[in-house]
């Protein structure tokens, strides 16, 4: 994996379970030792300068670490005390984010009486106080629902253009990567796309057509043979990419009758783009453990 994070911009890393998220979370965040390669963060050198890194960066992570029987100022005064913050200075910064995350009237209630999409918030304002210049998110969408996860995104936004935070979260949601400046997909460990979503999309090209059949292999060969497109096998379906694909859908059902029993036609995805980058579905790891 070779890339570079720009400073000031939302960068998400994208992958199903297994693909190497988590780890690399926990490689930037130093929670566990780089054992080859090279990192640099603000300048620093992960190797030798490690305290230096945590004191710039800001974790959330997927777990909730939030004490439940401290009020929201609590937990927040005390996160701020372990960055060597005390008295005025912390207090302000508390109050300033408690205004910014809309918790001002929740500061002396108990976390454990807050919903989801609030504890979040808290969790955000956590990492947030000592003004990092990096925050780093590891699936900060689980267990949100969509009105939160947009929330999520506002204030993400929001510390962007305001503050010029460089945020990085890992996700295994396709559409919440969508909302980042670039991504990285990742897959089995592997660095296989890296840009913005709209260019990436726009490198598979055209429509995407997915065909159920009963004999994939024997329809994508006699598409190809046919029509001289690339029409490929993915977990039992026949994809192909195509201009125009409306066009399409007639033609393809009255060249193969009785072959097809189902077709869909659709704008290409990030999915697309990981399927034309792995050869198989964005789903089909999701089975396993995270890595």
């Amino acid at each position: 994996m070779d890339l570079t994070i720009e400073r000031g911009e939302i960068f998400a890393v994208l992958g199903p379970n297994g693909g190497g998220k988590t780890t690399l979370f926990r490689v930037l965040s130093t929670l566990i030792p780089l054992q080859e390669g090279q990192v640099q963060i603000a300048g620093c050198d992960l190797r030798r300068g490690a305290a230096e890194i945590r004191a710039r960066i800001g974790v959330v992570f997927q777990a909730p670490s939030l004490d439940r029987k401290l009020t929201v100022a609590e937990n927040i005064d005390i996160q701020g005390a372990l960055y060597g913050l005390a008295g005025r200075d912390l207090a302000a910064r508390r109050d300033m984010l408690l205004a910014q995350f809309g918790l001002a009237d929740r500061a002396r209630e108990l976390t454990e009486k807050l919903s989801g999409g609030l504890r979040r918030r808290v969790e955000l304002a956590k990492g947030l106080i000592h003004e990092p210049e990096l925050l780093l998110l590891d699936e900060p969408s689980t267990g949100l629902d969509p009105a939160a996860r947009s929330d999520l995104w506002r204030y993400l936004k929001s510390l962007r253009d305001e503050r010029g935070t460089t945020v990085i979260l890992t996700t295994h949601f396709l559409d919440e990567a969508d909302g980042a400046d670039r991504i990285a997909i990742l897959n089995e460990g592997r660095l296989v796309a890296l840009g913005r979503p709209d260019d990436l999309r726009a490198e598979v090209g055209g429509d995407s057509i997915t065909i159920e059949t009963l004999s994939p292999t024997q329809l994508a060969t006699a598409i190809h043979e046919k029509f001289g497109v690339v029409a490929k096998v993915v977990d039992a379906s026949v994809r192909l990419e195509v201009p125009a694909g409306h066009e399409w859908i007639a033609r393809l059902v009255e060249a193969f009758p009785g072959q097809i029993s189902a077709i869909r036609l659709g704008k290409p995805t990030l999915e697309d783009v990981f399927i034309a980058r792995t050869g198989h579905r964005f789903w089909r790891e999701q089975q396993g453990p995270e890595a």
